[in-house]
């Protein structure tokens, strides 16, 4: 009895390696790192006008995928890519395409890469390298984009003037200190001022900075800030890099009370001017009584005494031929 146990032991066993043997013989089929999609071409290099061959597998069933030929290795997105000899293909049900595409030449020099991306779905995507025969090569631009500017300290600095209490342009620095927390450089940074008040949308305008901010430094920048001729109320200074607003200072501008004034005297001061000018045309150009007449005047008017006084009260005195009293 225990040596038919034995034997079937060693049955189940010898069963067992021989099921086993298949797999250790042919290892499993490599796994696609997190599930993402690749893809190949059948030829590492193709003359300029040729054509390859592009297969891939990993991507999902139906997926719609276009398929370009880059220069730069895409480094400036589709600008770099012959678009209008790109390719379409729709993958199969287990997530594989095969596709013939021509190989123009790029509107950018080599390195080249085939660019496959979906179009439905997700937005994977993936580049094949293809050195393209007879097209020019050149090094790849500096990529920037590693660098993260951030605001440690912000102030408006300078007063308004004599001037600027008459209508002139109100003029502020913006001084800001900014500090490069990314792993690149930050190269003559383009930045952007803006100018809102109330409501109303910021007006931008670009004001680039001649300097590099290091990773892990700082560095005082200090740009012009300038409004319209008159302007005045409650503005907002913003600051903006690279898509964002960095940091944002509030300004009251005075009104310019320089401006009021001269109004308020030119109001006053010019019809007062005129009416007098008027006034001494007037006098000038009107007609005078001779002397002669007016002397006759008077003589005839004491000729007799009022009539509600005797010529004794008459208080002009006695007339002309009056006899004394």
């Amino acid at each position: 009895m225990e040596g038919a146990w034995r034997r079937r032991a060693a049955l189940l066993a010898l069963s067992a390696l021989l099921t086993l043997l298949p797999l250790l013989a042919f290892p499993a089929p490599p796994v696609l790192a997190d599930g993402a999609p690749q893809a190949a071409v059948d030829r590492s290099e193709v003359p300029r006008d040729g054509r390859v061959t592009v297969t891939g597998r990993g991507w999902p069933a139906g997926a719609l995928l276009t398929l370009l030929v880059c220069g730069q290795n895409m480094i400036g997105g589709t600008n770099a890519c012959a678009n209008a000899d790109g390719r379409a293909v729709t993958t199969g049900a287990d997530g594989s395409f095969r596709k013939d595409v021509p190989v123009p030449a790029p509107p950018k020099p080599c390195p080249c890469v085939v660019h496959v991306a979906a179009v439905t779905g997700d937005s994977s995507a993936t580049d094949v390298p293809l050195v393209i025969t007879g097209h020019p090569v050149a090094p790849l631009p500096e990529q920037s984009g590693g660098e993260r500017l951030s605001v440690l300290d912000a102030r408006l600095e300078g007063a308004g003037g004599l001037l600027t209490w008459f209508g002139a342009p109100p003029v502020r620095r913006l001084v800001v200190t900014v500090a490069n927390l990314g792993s690149t450089p930050a190269k003559n940074p383009a930045f952007r001022l803006g100018t809102s008040r109330g409501v109303l949308a910021p007006v931008w305008e670009d004001h680039p900075w001649r300097g590099t901010v290091a990773p892990g430094h700082k560095e005082r920048v200090t740009l012009d800030v300038e409004l319209a001729a008159g302007a005045y109320g409650d503005y907002l200074v913003s600051l903006e890099y690279g898509g964002k607003v960095l940091v944002e200072q509030p300004w009251d501008v005075s009104r310019p009370w320089g401006v009021t004034l001269f109004w308020t005297l030119l109001g006053v001061v010019v019809p007062l001017a005129v009416f007098r000018a008027g006034m001494a045309v007037v006098d000038h150009v009107r007609p005078r009584p001779p002397a002669t007449t007016a002397v006759m005047a008077g003589a005839a008017a004491r000729e007799g005494p009022l009539p509600w006084f005797t010529p004794e009260a008459d208080p002009r005195g006695p007339g002309p031929g009056a006899p004394p009293g």
